[in-house]
């Protein structure tokens, strides 16, 4: 949302770090463990970490996500440090790691309650999410809380966008049935999860508990909260690139780069085949809240590192208007149309993506429907679902509104 002048409207919003380093009796009685990284941070850029551990937080242990805690390595792969250097508390890594082997590391760090501070980006498959899905079921399976920091839904909470997932594709980059972009905050999707899906994967629910924000509307964009952006992961860089990537993070089940390797992923679309074709016919889709600018770039690392490719950036011009999955869906299907021999699907590899021999974009999107779809001609913009209301979908688990 903008006022008149167009310039964006400013809202405090107060984390559920920061009530709790307010408040440490939050946490709750016992010996609690965070589960974080650097985007758990306070409005005065300290980490939580740091401020719980001032305000009295008896913390005895911190667990990291895909990345990190400090956020130093790429996707797919997390950090090995034994010790944070600031705290001086053991670190335990939880990426990929789930049933037994994730219960043995709970038990193993001697923790009663686990507090989680991650910053989502309201999109299905980024795997913060996962990593507290798994965490809430090993939690309730060895009899330990589970309480959410809760943060603002950086791409905003008004809108549910995109197919939900079929279970028979479930992976890391999904474990639940959720459309792509859920519009929820962790703290709602933790309520919603905890009340079918880790009573059907734990046996029983977790003990659950939320910490509120303050402040936050279903509205609010990230640049409208008054928190600090704080990059959730090494190729999330803006607010511009959040609210691209549940669109265009599906490019990265295709042949195309999707912007790795440059300093505007996920808004950055090309590859060496693209020719001039490509521009007008992205346009002549008429989407809304978006334009498109012909561009030339090589990325450092990643798909077509060190050659240079021609393509698009998606510029959003309104926020409130844009829809991030039919804008991929339809520029897929345009590639497909214009570039039959040349566009193509890949593989999944390894790690989050793993899951037998299956293309990846049917990871992220949830099913194969897109690609068959795609690969027989058929106008994939009719695979899209019509925008929602969370309230739609979560009504009962909503915190906000």
């Amino acid at each position: 949302m903008s006022d008149t002048n167009g310039e964006w409207t400013m809202t405090a919003v107060r984390t559920g770090a920061q009530r709790l380093c307010a408040d440490p009796s939050l946490a709750g009685p016992g010996r609690p463990g965070l589960v974080t990284n650097y985007t758990g941070i306070l409005p005065n850029l300290d980490s939580t970490v740091d401020g719980a551990v001032r305000a009295g937080v008896p913390l005895v242990a911190l667990f990291g996500p895909e990345h990190g805690v400090r956020g130093t390595v790429q996707a797919g792969f997390s950090e090995h440090e034994a010790i944070d250097p600031g705290s001086g508390l053991p670190v335990y890594d939880t990426y990929l790691k789930s049933g037994a082997d994730l219960d043995a590391l709970l038990d193993e760090s001697t923790v009663d309650t686990l507090l989680y501070d991650l910053q989502d980006i309201g999109t299905r498959f980024y795997t913060y999410v996962w990593t507290m899905f798994d965490v809430m079921v090993s939690a309730a399976r060895t009899g330990k809380r589970f309480v959410v920091l809760d943060r603002p839904n950086p791409v905003g909470g008004a809108v549910t966008e995109g197919p939900w997932l079929v279970p028979a594709f479930a992976s890391f980059v999904g474990r639940v049935p959720i459309p792509i972009r859920h519009g929820l905050t962790v703290g709602e999707l933790a309520r919603f999860l905890n009340a079918d899906a880790v009573p059907a994967a734990a046996g029983r629910p977790v003990e659950l508990d939320v910490i509120a924000m303050d402040g936050w509307r279903r509205e609010l964009y990230a640049a409208q909260t008054g928190q600090p952006w704080v990059m959730p992961s090494v190729n999330m860089p803006t607010p511009d690139s959040a609210l691209a990537y549940p669109g265009t993070g599906l490019f990265e089940g295709t042949n195309l780069s999707e912007g790795r390797g440059t300093t505007r992923p996920f808004e950055l679309i090309g590859a060496p085949y693209v020719d001039d074709r490509f521009l007008p016919a992205v346009r002549a889709l008429d989407l809304p809240g978006v334009a498109f600018r012909d561009v030339w770039f090589a990325p450092t690392f990643h798909k077509y590192a060190g050659e240079t490719v021609h393509g698009v950036q998606v510029h959003v011009t309104d926020p409130d208007r844009f829809q991030p999955v039919r804008t991929a869906v339809g520029m897929i299907g345009v590639l497909r149309r214009e570039y039959p021999d040349a566009f193509g699907w890949r593989v999944a590899e390894s790690g989050a993506e793993s899951l037998g021999h299956r293309h990846f974009v049917d990871l992220l999107w949830g099913s194969d429907e897109l690609r068959h779809a795609v690969d027989a001609g058929v106008d994939p913009l009719t695979l899209v679902p019509a925008v929602s209301a969370p309230a739609d979908w979560a009504g009962d688990h909503l915190l906000y509104s």
